[in-house]
């Protein structure tokens, strides 16, 4: 049976605390997931116990903390369904497709050829596409969205929007406005058949619902850890082996090398070509640890249960009177109180102890898609509660009530 949503509550110490005196009603998961006790206590005992520079050193303590960052690698490969010699550390997701965009897509790209992206997608995988179409005369090809900010793939079939310039198809398999779930599966096959490649941004999605690269067939795959319960500043760039082999790195320095001569150098294979420097240990032995505490729990299960609370929390505020839900997807919901500035209403639930997002959330175009200046996101993870929905959805009538009564 495994344990209840209630006992697994109690494994996230930040929990118990209280905000503006009033007990904490965590819902900003979207931008960062709180942190199990296990995950705290895997960054303690690495420092306490195995703290050591990685590959350099001969004495034992290295070798431990060395074996500890690898075996990192391997559960997030085992994670994702891939390769271990297909995984990247990195500093986030942003950084994965940074490197995705300058490492690969300067190499391939030509004036002429066609990137395709949308508007729903979060500015770090969009911006580093622009950046790169301008650096190569490239092209961005927006495709068509339905109004929940879904991919209409039968219009990108109809009107063969990705066909033979198409080199490129950056899109997230889950959107960080409404959570949408793009057929990113389709979508990664039209751009197989006209000779493109697929970068993922799965930073909605890994940690959230089952992952297989190699299923879906994605070319590159990014996420970052701190979404899925590990520590900030570490991330993952899953890669295939050829293109890997064709990404230039973009941090020189230790320990990605084979030879350093007076005037050129050459570079060890990949993954460690993209690693230079000392890297984020406990960082990826935190990620470590997350996935263990996440596959214990079942990915299946995580993702129905986020999708519950999602569903309970935007039934309950479509009920308010005046207030707009814009959509849900997972335990994704995005929302507006007429009248209120999103910034405002978030103040009023953040004095009860509500944590919510209020903005454009890193997606101008969507914000210019959805024809709105921005709007108050909750975000659900599988450690939020029944409970929660309520403080949500009351909170959201109290400051109605508040506001209106100022006018």
């Amino acid at each position: 049976m495994g344990r209840s949503w209630t006992e697994i509550r109690e494994d996230f110490p930040i929990l118990k605390n209280a905000m503006n005196g009033q007990p904490l009603v965590y819902l900003d998961n979207a931008a960062t997931s709180q942190k199990p006790q296990v995950v705290l206590d895997a960054i303690a005992a690495f420092y306490q116990k195995d703290n050591a520079n990685i590959y350099r050193g001969t004495y034992e303590l290295s070798q431990r903390a060395t074996d500890l960052y690898e075996g990192a690698r391997e559960k997030v490969a085992k994670f994702i369904g891939a390769d271990r010699s297909k995984i990247v550390f990195t500093a986030g997701a942003t950084a994965s497709l940074n490197l995705a965009a300058f490492g690969y897509g300067l190499q391939v790209l030509r004036p002429g050829d066609e990137i395709a992206v949308t508007a729903a997608d979060h500015h770090s995988n969009l911006v580093p596409w622009q950046e790169a179409a301008k650096m190569t005369g490239a092209k961005l090809v927006y495709l068509p969205l339905d109004l929940g900010g879904k991919v209409d793939v039968e219009r990108v079939k109809k009107e063969q929007i990705i066909g033979k310039k198409t080199k490129i198809l950056a899109i997230a398999q889950v959107t960080n406005v409404l959570g949408t779930e793009q057929p990113i599966a389709e979508l990664i096959n039209l751009v197989h058949q006209a000779g493109g490649v697929a970068v993922i941004d799965g930073a909605q999605a890994a940690g959230h619902l089952p992952v297989d690269v190699k299923k879906l067939d994605a070319d590159f795959y990014a996420f970052s850890g701190h979404k899925m319960l590990s520590q900030t500043g570490i991330g993952v760039l899953y890669g295939k082996k050829k293109l890997l082999e064709a990404t230039r790195p973009l941090f020189f320095g230790g320990e990605m090398i084979e030879e350093v001569g007076l005037t050129s150098a050459t570079y060890k294979k990949a993954p460690y070509k993209f690693e230079a420097g000392s890297q984020n240990v406990s960082g990826a032995i935190s990620l470590g640890s997350a996935i263990d505490y996440l596959t214990e729990i079942g990915l299946d299960k995580i993702a129905a249960r986020e999708a519950e609370l999602g569903k309970a929390a935007a039934a309950g505020l479509r009920a308010i009177p005046g207030v707009r839900v814009y959509g849900q997807g997972g335990g994704i919901v995005s929302f507006n109180l007429a009248g209120i500035h999103p910034h405002d209403l978030a103040t009023a639930l953040d004095a009860q102890g509500i944590a919510v997002r209020a903005g454009q959330h890193c997606a101008q175009p969507m914000m210019n898609f959805l024809q709105v200046p921005g709007t108050v996101r909750a975000s659900f993870a599988f450690y939020n509660n029944e409970e929660d929905v309520s403080a949500l959805i009351t909170g959201v009538k109290e400051a109605k009530e508040f506001f209106h009564g100022l006018r």
